[in-house]
């Protein structure tokens, strides 16, 4: 049997292309001791990749070049188990990255229920996506009820889940920005925006005054450039801004500075990263809360699937390009 996975072995000058990584064939590797192997099911693809692919300074360090794609979320079977934990047909999560089979600790796999949810559920909605949006939205953006909120590059796994868990818990206005007609109208439409608009058909800031002419109290922020100066610009005394993501620079050898920080101070912001890994605590309640509403229906998700191990590469350039909406997901 082979297994199969995928290398970085060239760090991307600005955006990636396909010969930035390898796909290689090796044999299907060995569970040890207390290890578990597992067979992949599906596995994601995400911006935050794009950071770790640069030896620029950040929380976490960059990808080696000539090893897998690890520190990537996955979904698969335990086909050997060597821990009394877990047994053959069991389904995990983990972080192995992007291969067909991993080899892993107990320690480093989740038991996730495949029939409460399908499997590509854990690596969105009901993943680290999904959780990013709670964890940002409640406990680093302080939402109150009757905020109006704004939501960049809402059409995607994060965005789509954060618009309507504000929405869900009272919020007086939701806005959403994506990037084409069909993904404006899926958020009104589908998933219960009260404005969305096109950041391609006109200036942000323009688009934005005209869906909030009371001002914004909170802005999740995962695009960065234009968005962010255009939310400073629109949000009222004390505002807050959740920074999850800036995908909008991602692959700019040179990204954009705010031109109107000034505001910041004059209006009293409140600017606040939020990294899903200072929040992993709050799984349990993150699923507790939002497990009923996605089997509800309350809680709509969407996912874009690719198929293949070996077109990951091109998914993930993809999903740097919008092309996807709601979760990018790899199935093998």
């Amino acid at each position: 049997m082979v297994a199969t996975e995928v290398r970085l072995v060239r760090r991307p000058d600005g955006k990636p292309v396909p010969s930035d990584f390898s796909i290689v064939d090796t044999d299907v590797p060995v569970a040890g001791p207390g290890q578990v192997l597992v067979r992949n099911h599906v596995l994601s693809v995400d911006p935050y990749m794009r950071g770790r692919m640069s030896t620029a300074k950040s929380y976490a360090e960059p990808y080696e070049l000539g090893v897998v794609m690890y520190q990537g979320g996955a979904v698969g079977e335990v086909v050997v188990s060597n821990h009394p934990e877990f047994a053959a047909g069991d389904f995990v999560q983990h972080w192995a990255g992007w291969r067909t089979h991993s080899v892993l600790d107990a320690s480093e796999a989740t038991s996730v229920d495949g029939d409460a949810a399908p499997l590509s559920a854990y690596l969105g909605v009901l993943g680290m996506p999904g959780l990013t949006a709670y964890s940002g939205l409640f406990e680093v953006g302080g939402f109150a009820q009757g905020d109006t909120v704004f939501v960049s590059g809402a059409a995607g796994a994060v965005g789509s889940v954060a618009g309507q868990l504000a929405k869900l818990r009272g919020a007086k206005r939701v806005i959403g920005s994506a990037g084409s007609a069909e993904k404006v109208r899926h958020l009104v439409e589908d998933l219960g925006f009260d404005a969305a608009f096109n950041y391609k058909d006109a200036p942000v800031l323009d688009q934005l005054a005209e869906a909030a002419p009371d001002g914004i109290d909170l802005y999740f922020d995962n695009v960065g450039g234009d968005h962010l100066e255009a939310a400073i610009e629109t949000m009222n005394l004390h505002g807050r801004i959740v920074l999850c993501g800036a995908i909008s620079q991602y692959n700019s050898a040179e990204p954009d500075g705010l031109r109107n920080y000034r505001m910041i101070t004059g209006k009293r912001l409140t600017l606040r990263g939020v990294l899903v890994l200072d929040h992993f605590g709050l799984r349990p309640r993150f699923l507790d809360e939002v497990g009923p509403l996605v089997r509800s229906g309350r809680l709509k998700y969407t996912e874009t699937f690719v198929d293949g191990i070996r077109n990951a590469p091109q998914a993930f350039i993809d999903m740097l390009d919008g092309a996807n909406t709601g979760k990018m997901i790899v199935r093998l």
